[in-house]
């Protein structure tokens, strides 16, 4: 088949306006959220929490084209409930539109899967090699009727804790609320509180990190976002772990469930060390107590006198959903790791161990060049 000039400049002039109406389409998908866009998603949350993915989709996607105010972060925190994966995805999205010099988009795939086996490798190393060490646990207890995440604090504890890698953790309950306790020796837990209504936890130190790596679990990763955490440029992974392979344990006071999990993970990207983990649980039997389990824990570098500097809890918050007879009620333990020291050290009550459970964890990185500190 032949053309005419005129037919072959006419496909070339449909040609160049397809790619060009193509690229416009492709920059229009990759426009940053606008307020409007951003505003009409949150507002469906409460009724449509599915939303959620979606919206959070949608901001690592396109970022954002607005600054956050404070009026703006009070009504995501009212319409999402406080949800942390949200606050901490936007803040991330601010910080490149306000910066966008300094944005880091996802590295290739090459390059987050090198990260992913570093880490990986030197977590598994790391716990092979943790120091003997005391610490104390500053644990603030709570409980919410309902879904409401209105919390009353049920007690503040001092627990003792020591590691050994040949023992690993034990657990000494020194204070409930700002009153010592007899010393009942060492034990795997600290249950004895438990009478006061609240949760206990353990694993912060070794079990978690060893589960997320080890071959056993068969955990599925995927590189999903970048952020910063600490001042560290960090790669967040998406992780899964099926029951079949966990060895998470949901226990209660006369029963116990292995459940799966998932979650994501922060990877320093200098590093390649875990900065923080979130996870929940999954594929919980309809029957057991223990709905619905969530656990943050943040990891810092501490220094032990005489021993070194080493990858150790800062803090950790688990909140446990529990239905019985039909009403649903939420306990959440907010822990503190406060002066960690060489195993033997004597741990001392200090005035001021006390918990605020309205300090944050982090504050959200300066839009600005922050202050030197001294």
């Amino acid at each position: 088949m032949s053309f005419s000039p005129f037919r072959k400049f006419l496909a070339l002039a449909l040609c160049v306006s397809a790619l060009a109406g193509g690229a416009a389409a492709q920059q229009q998908r990759q426009a940053p959220l606008t307020n409007a866009e951003f505003l009409a998603l949150v507002r469906q949350l409460p009724q449509h929490p599915g939303v959620k993915d979606q919206l959070l989709a949608e901001i690592r996607r396109r970022g954002i084209g607005f600054a956050l105010t404070p009026g703006l972060r009070d009504f995501v925190a009212t319409k999402s409930g406080n949800d942390v994966e949200l606050k901490r995805v936007l803040e991330e999205a601010e910080r490149r539109f306000r910066n966008p010099s300094e944005a880091r988009p996802l590295p290739p795939e090459a390059e987050t899967a090198s990260l992913l086996e570093r880490a990986r490798l030197a977590t598994l190393e790391a716990t092979t090699q943790m120091p003997d060490f005391v610490v104390k646990q500053l644990v603030t207890r709570s409980y919410a009727q309902g879904r409401s995440q209105n919390w009353h604090v049920v007690d503040r504890l001092v627990v003792g804790v020591s590691y050994r890698p040949s023992e690993g953790e034990k657990y000494r309950l020194l204070q409930v609320n700002g009153a010592r306790t007899p010393d009942a020796g060492e034990k795997s837990d600290y249950n004895e509180a438990g009478k006061g209504g609240g949760a206990t936890s353990t694993g912060e130190f070794v079990s978690h990190l060893k589960a997320l790596f080890e071959e056993a679990s068969q955990t599925e990763f995927k590189a999903l976002d970048t952020d910063t955490l600490r001042g560290r440029r960090t790669v967040v992974y998406s992780y899964n772990i099926k029951r079949a392979n966990s060895r998470w344990q949901l226990e209660t006071e006369s029963a116990a469930v292995i459940s799966a999990l998932r979650g994501k993970v922060w990877i320093d990207a200098e590093k390649a060390r875990v900065l923080r983990i979130e996870f929940e649980s999954y594929d919980v039997p309809d029957t057991f107590p223990i709905q619905n389990a969530v656990v943050e824990l943040d990891y810092d570098w501490v220094t032990i006198p005489t021993q070194g500097e080493y990858l150790l809890p800062s803090r950790s918050v688990n909140v446990l959903t529990t239905v019985r007879h039909g009403e649903t009620s939420q306990a959440r333990n907010e822990i503190r790791f406060r002066n960690y020291q060489k195993y033997g050290t004597e741990l001392k009550i200090l005035d001021d161990d006390i918990i605020d459970e309205d300090v944050p964890a982090e504050q959200p990185q300066q839009t600005k060049p922050p202050e030197k500190k001294p």
